[in-house]
Protein backbone atom coordinates (compact mmCIF):
# COMPACT_ATOMS: atom_id res chain seq x y z
CA UNK A 1 0.00 0.00 0.00
CA UNK A 2 1.06 3.11 -0.86
CA UNK A 3 2.12 6.14 1.95
CA UNK A 4 -0.84 8.20 0.98
CA UNK A 5 -3.02 5.82 1.21
CA UNK A 6 -1.56 4.24 3.99
CA UNK A 7 -1.92 7.54 6.13
CA UNK A 8 -5.60 7.96 4.71
CA UNK A 9 -6.41 4.91 6.22
CA UNK A 10 -4.91 5.59 9.66
CA UNK A 11 -7.21 9.18 10.02
CA UNK A 12 -10.06 7.22 9.15
CA UNK A 13 -9.67 4.59 12.28
CA UNK A 14 -8.62 7.77 14.51
CA UNK A 15 -12.30 9.18 13.77
CA UNK A 16 -13.90 5.87 14.20
CA UNK A 17 -12.51 5.34 17.78
CA UNK A 18 -12.66 9.27 18.77
CA UNK A 19 -16.60 8.85 17.20
CA UNK A 20 -17.06 5.91 19.22
CA UNK A 21 -15.62 7.21 22.54
CA UNK A 22 -17.78 10.55 22.16
CA UNK A 23 -21.01 7.89 21.54
CA UNK A 24 -19.86 6.17 24.97
CA UNK A 25 -19.69 9.53 26.59
CA UNK A 26 -22.97 10.59 25.73
CA UNK A 27 -24.71 7.46 27.00
CA UNK A 28 -22.16 7.57 30.09
CA UNK A 29 -22.66 11.06 30.87
CA UNK A 30 -19.99 13.65 31.12
CA UNK A 31 -16.46 13.36 32.00
CA UNK A 32 -15.98 13.99 36.25
CA UNK A 33 -12.84 16.12 36.29
CA UNK A 34 -10.85 15.33 39.57
CA UNK A 35 -10.72 17.79 42.05
CA UNK A 36 -7.18 20.24 41.40
CA UNK A 37 -4.53 19.29 44.55
CA UNK A 38 -4.62 22.16 47.05
CA UNK A 39 -1.84 24.33 46.81
CA UNK A 40 0.91 24.61 48.97
CA UNK A 41 -0.84 25.52 52.97
CA UNK A 42 -3.90 25.57 51.96
CA UNK A 43 -6.13 22.82 54.44
CA UNK A 44 -8.08 21.22 52.54
CA UNK A 45 -6.08 18.07 54.40
CA UNK A 46 -8.39 16.79 57.56
CA UNK A 47 -7.45 18.25 60.64
CA UNK A 48 -5.01 16.01 63.04
CA UNK A 49 -7.35 15.15 66.40
CA UNK A 50 -7.05 16.92 69.27
CA UNK A 51 -4.32 15.11 71.79
CA UNK A 52 -5.84 14.50 75.26
CA UNK A 53 -5.01 16.57 78.37
CA UNK A 54 -1.97 15.57 80.46
CA UNK A 55 0.26 13.17 77.73
CA UNK A 56 2.39 16.13 77.62
CA UNK A 57 4.66 17.93 79.47
CA UNK A 58 4.95 20.97 76.88
CA UNK A 59 2.11 22.63 74.97
CA UNK A 60 1.22 25.64 72.82
CA UNK A 61 4.65 27.22 74.04
CA UNK A 62 3.74 26.16 77.75
CA UNK A 63 5.24 24.04 80.14
CA UNK A 64 5.26 22.51 83.27
CA UNK A 65 8.71 22.89 84.95
CA UNK A 66 9.13 20.71 88.47
CA UNK A 67 11.08 22.21 90.84
CA UNK A 68 11.50 18.69 92.94
CA UNK A 69 12.38 15.55 91.30
CA UNK A 70 10.86 12.72 93.17
CA UNK A 71 7.82 12.18 96.48
CA UNK A 72 8.14 11.22 99.35
CA UNK A 73 6.58 8.26 100.85
CA UNK A 74 4.71 8.50 104.75
CA UNK A 75 4.80 12.13 105.68
CA UNK A 76 4.37 14.95 103.06
CA UNK A 77 7.06 17.19 101.96
CA UNK A 78 7.34 19.82 99.78
CA UNK A 79 7.14 19.65 96.19
CA UNK A 80 7.71 23.12 93.89
CA UNK A 81 7.25 23.44 90.08
CA UNK A 82 6.51 26.33 87.35
CA UNK A 83 4.28 26.89 84.37
CA UNK A 84 6.71 28.37 81.83
CA UNK A 85 5.08 30.40 79.17
CA UNK A 86 5.82 30.97 75.63
CA UNK A 87 8.55 33.86 76.85
CA UNK A 88 10.30 31.14 78.51
CA UNK A 89 9.35 33.15 82.01
CA UNK A 90 7.18 31.90 84.91
CA UNK A 91 3.48 32.14 84.66
CA UNK A 92 1.96 34.28 87.18
CA UNK A 93 -1.59 35.31 85.88
CA UNK A 94 -4.41 33.32 85.44
CA UNK A 95 -7.58 32.52 85.13
CA UNK A 96 -9.98 30.99 87.73
CA UNK A 97 -12.07 27.53 87.31
CA UNK A 98 -13.36 25.61 89.21
CA UNK A 99 -12.40 28.01 92.14
CA UNK A 100 -9.55 27.46 92.11
CA UNK A 101 -6.30 29.37 89.43
CA UNK A 102 -4.50 26.06 89.30
CA UNK A 103 -5.82 21.82 89.87
CA UNK A 104 -3.21 19.07 90.75
CA UNK A 105 -3.39 15.87 90.30
CA UNK A 106 -1.83 13.22 91.48
CA UNK A 107 -2.06 9.78 90.62
CA UNK A 108 0.28 6.39 90.42
CA UNK A 109 0.85 4.99 86.84
CA UNK A 110 -1.15 1.80 87.72
CA UNK A 111 -4.54 4.74 88.99
CA UNK A 112 -4.11 3.98 92.69
CA UNK A 113 -3.39 6.69 95.32
CA UNK A 114 -5.23 9.48 93.53
CA UNK A 115 -4.75 12.94 95.04
CA UNK A 116 -6.31 16.31 93.94
CA UNK A 117 -4.46 19.31 95.52
CA UNK A 118 -4.44 23.45 95.27
CA UNK A 119 -0.83 24.40 95.35
CA UNK A 120 -0.42 27.94 96.26
CA UNK A 121 1.47 30.58 93.56
CA UNK A 122 4.32 32.56 95.02
CA UNK A 123 5.26 35.79 93.76
CA UNK A 124 8.08 34.62 91.48
CA UNK A 125 5.34 32.18 89.81
CA UNK A 126 6.37 28.94 91.69
CA UNK A 127 3.82 27.15 92.78
CA UNK A 128 4.07 24.86 96.10
CA UNK A 129 2.57 22.24 97.95
CA UNK A 130 3.02 19.47 100.62
CA UNK A 131 2.52 15.91 99.09
CA UNK A 132 3.04 12.25 100.69
CA UNK A 133 1.99 9.40 99.12
CA UNK A 134 1.34 5.93 100.49
CA UNK A 135 3.52 3.80 98.49
CA UNK A 136 6.42 3.76 96.27
CA UNK A 137 6.49 3.77 92.49
CA UNK A 138 5.98 6.13 89.29
CA UNK A 139 3.61 9.06 89.93
CA UNK A 140 1.81 11.25 87.40
CA UNK A 141 1.37 14.94 88.45
CA UNK A 142 -1.35 16.42 86.27
CA UNK A 143 -1.67 20.49 86.06
CA UNK A 144 -4.99 21.54 84.96
CA UNK A 145 -4.95 25.51 84.43
CA UNK A 146 -5.75 28.79 82.20
CA UNK A 147 -3.04 31.15 81.71
CA UNK A 148 -5.06 34.64 81.57
CA UNK A 149 -3.27 35.35 77.99
CA UNK A 150 -5.22 32.16 76.73
CA UNK A 151 -8.86 31.42 75.93
CA UNK A 152 -8.77 27.86 77.19
CA UNK A 153 -7.32 25.80 80.04
CA UNK A 154 -4.60 23.28 79.81
CA UNK A 155 -3.75 20.48 81.26
CA UNK A 156 -0.06 19.66 81.28
CA UNK A 157 1.85 16.18 83.27
CA UNK A 158 4.91 15.21 83.74
CA UNK A 159 5.98 11.58 86.14
CA UNK A 160 7.96 12.00 89.37
CA UNK A 161 8.98 8.75 91.29
CA UNK A 162 8.78 7.87 94.50
CA UNK A 163 11.15 5.64 95.72
CA UNK A 164 11.07 2.41 96.92
CA UNK A 165 10.00 -0.94 96.49
CA UNK A 166 6.81 -0.51 93.53
CA UNK A 167 4.35 -3.13 93.81
CA UNK A 168 1.35 -2.65 91.28
CA UNK A 169 -1.88 -2.72 92.03
CA UNK A 170 -4.42 -4.36 89.54
CA UNK A 171 -7.26 -2.01 88.43
CA UNK A 172 -10.58 -2.56 90.30
CA UNK A 173 -13.23 -4.07 88.05
CA UNK A 174 -16.00 -2.23 86.43
CA UNK A 175 -18.33 -1.32 89.07
CA UNK A 176 -22.08 1.00 89.54
CA UNK A 177 -21.35 1.84 93.40
CA UNK A 178 -18.59 2.72 95.40
CA UNK A 179 -17.96 3.05 99.33
CA UNK A 180 -15.99 5.73 101.15
CA UNK A 181 -16.20 6.61 104.69
CA UNK A 182 -19.66 5.12 104.84
CA UNK A 183 -20.78 6.60 102.35
CA UNK A 184 -22.15 5.13 99.25
CA UNK A 185 -21.99 6.39 95.98
CA UNK A 186 -23.91 5.12 92.18
CA UNK A 187 -23.12 5.61 88.81
CA UNK A 188 -26.01 6.20 86.24
CA UNK A 189 -24.77 6.80 82.53
CA UNK A 190 -22.11 4.89 80.31
CA UNK A 191 -19.25 5.99 78.63
CA UNK A 192 -19.49 6.26 75.23
CA UNK A 193 -16.27 7.02 72.82
CA UNK A 194 -16.37 10.62 70.26
CA UNK A 195 -19.45 11.18 72.26
CA UNK A 196 -21.31 13.82 75.05
CA UNK A 197 -21.92 11.08 77.78
CA UNK A 198 -23.96 12.51 80.82
CA UNK A 199 -22.66 10.20 84.10
CA UNK A 200 -25.00 10.79 87.38
CA UNK A 201 -24.14 9.92 90.46
CA UNK A 202 -26.44 9.67 93.64
CA UNK A 203 -25.21 9.64 97.66
CA UNK A 204 -26.74 7.69 100.57
CA UNK A 205 -25.41 6.96 103.82
CA UNK A 206 -27.04 3.98 106.06
CA UNK A 207 -29.78 3.41 102.94
CA UNK A 208 -31.00 7.52 102.99
CA UNK A 209 -29.85 9.51 100.31
CA UNK A 210 -27.58 12.43 101.24
CA UNK A 211 -29.89 15.36 100.03
CA UNK A 212 -27.59 18.46 102.04
CA UNK A 213 -24.31 18.06 100.03
CA UNK A 214 -22.10 21.39 99.66
CA UNK A 215 -20.74 22.96 97.36
CA UNK A 216 -17.01 22.11 96.34
CA UNK A 217 -15.33 24.05 93.73
CA UNK A 218 -18.11 25.79 92.63
CA UNK A 219 -20.55 22.81 92.21
CA UNK A 220 -22.07 20.08 94.06
CA UNK A 221 -18.57 17.85 93.01
CA UNK A 222 -15.60 17.37 90.87
CA UNK A 223 -15.24 14.60 88.48
CA UNK A 224 -11.78 13.71 87.07
CA UNK A 225 -11.60 11.21 84.50
CA UNK A 226 -8.22 9.18 83.61
CA UNK A 227 -7.78 6.41 81.02
CA UNK A 228 -6.07 3.60 81.63
CA UNK A 229 -2.45 3.08 80.16
CA UNK A 230 -1.37 6.49 79.35
CA UNK A 231 -3.45 8.25 81.65
CA UNK A 232 -5.08 10.76 79.19
CA UNK A 233 -6.96 13.57 81.43
CA UNK A 234 -10.48 14.59 80.36
CA UNK A 235 -12.01 17.48 81.40
CA UNK A 236 -15.42 17.03 82.49
CA UNK A 237 -18.27 19.71 82.92
CA UNK A 238 -21.16 19.51 85.58
CA UNK A 239 -24.46 19.49 83.73
CA UNK A 240 -26.60 20.57 86.27
CA UNK A 241 -26.16 23.16 89.83
CA UNK A 242 -28.30 21.16 91.56
CA UNK A 243 -27.43 17.31 91.22
CA UNK A 244 -23.84 15.40 90.88
CA UNK A 245 -24.50 15.21 86.56
CA UNK A 246 -22.01 15.94 84.69
CA UNK A 247 -20.87 15.80 80.59
CA UNK A 248 -17.67 13.81 79.79
CA UNK A 249 -16.32 13.06 76.44
CA UNK A 250 -14.02 10.22 76.13
CA UNK A 251 -11.96 10.01 72.69
CA UNK A 252 -11.26 6.28 72.50
CA UNK A 253 -13.03 2.97 73.45
CA UNK A 254 -11.43 1.61 76.29
CA UNK A 255 -10.78 1.54 80.04
CA UNK A 256 -11.27 4.58 82.43
CA UNK A 257 -11.20 5.67 85.93
CA UNK A 258 -13.24 7.86 87.33
CA UNK A 259 -13.04 10.01 90.94
CA UNK A 260 -15.88 12.13 92.12
CA UNK A 261 -15.24 14.84 94.65
CA UNK A 262 -18.03 15.47 97.27
CA UNK A 263 -18.33 17.39 100.01
CA UNK A 264 -20.45 16.68 102.84
CA UNK A 265 -20.45 17.50 106.90
CA UNK A 266 -17.39 19.82 105.80
CA UNK A 267 -15.40 16.46 104.90
CA UNK A 268 -14.29 16.02 100.87
CA UNK A 269 -14.19 12.81 99.93
CA UNK A 270 -13.76 10.60 96.94
CA UNK A 271 -15.37 8.10 95.27
CA UNK A 272 -13.61 5.41 92.61
CA UNK A 273 -15.11 4.07 90.11
CA UNK A 274 -13.38 1.89 86.94
CA UNK A 275 -16.14 2.13 83.72
CA UNK A 276 -15.86 1.42 80.63
CA UNK A 277 -16.90 2.53 77.36
CA UNK A 278 -19.93 0.76 75.53
CA UNK A 279 -18.89 -2.56 73.95
CA UNK A 280 -15.45 -2.69 75.43
CA UNK A 281 -15.16 -5.79 78.13
CA UNK A 282 -12.53 -4.99 81.07
CA UNK A 283 -9.63 -7.55 80.81
CA UNK A 284 -9.12 -9.72 83.80
CA UNK A 285 -6.53 -8.60 85.99
CA UNK A 286 -3.21 -10.74 85.88
CA UNK A 287 -3.30 -13.43 88.53
CA UNK A 288 0.75 -14.16 90.51
CA UNK A 289 2.33 -17.17 89.72
CA UNK A 290 3.77 -18.68 92.71
CA UNK A 291 7.18 -19.30 92.79
CA UNK A 292 7.65 -22.75 92.49
CA UNK A 293 10.83 -22.39 95.39
CA UNK A 294 14.55 -24.07 94.31
CA UNK A 295 14.82 -26.73 92.27
CA UNK A 296 17.53 -30.03 92.90
CA UNK A 297 20.12 -27.30 92.10
CA UNK A 298 19.46 -24.76 93.99
CA UNK A 299 18.03 -22.77 91.96
CA UNK A 300 14.39 -20.97 91.36
CA UNK A 301 12.02 -20.55 88.00
CA UNK A 302 14.14 -17.32 87.52
CA UNK A 303 17.38 -18.83 87.48
CA UNK A 304 18.77 -16.83 90.59
CA UNK A 305 20.07 -19.00 93.47
CA UNK A 306 17.13 -18.55 96.72
CA UNK A 307 18.25 -18.89 100.06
Amino acid sequence: MRTPVRLAAFALGLVAVFGVAAGAGRLIGPDVLPEPEPAHGEAHAPAAPEIPGGLQIAQGGYRLSPATTRLTVGEPGPFAFQVLGPDGKPVTSYTRNHDKDLHLIVVRRDLSGYQHLHPVLGADGTWSVPIGVDTPGQYRVLADFQPAAEPEALTLGVDVPAPGDYQPVPLPPAARTAEVDGYTVTLAGDLAAGASSELDFTVSRDGRPITDLEPYLGALGHLVVLREGDLAYLHVHPASATALSFRAEVPSPGVYRLYLDFQHAGKVRTAEFTATTTGVTQPPAPTETADPGPSADGHGADGHTHD
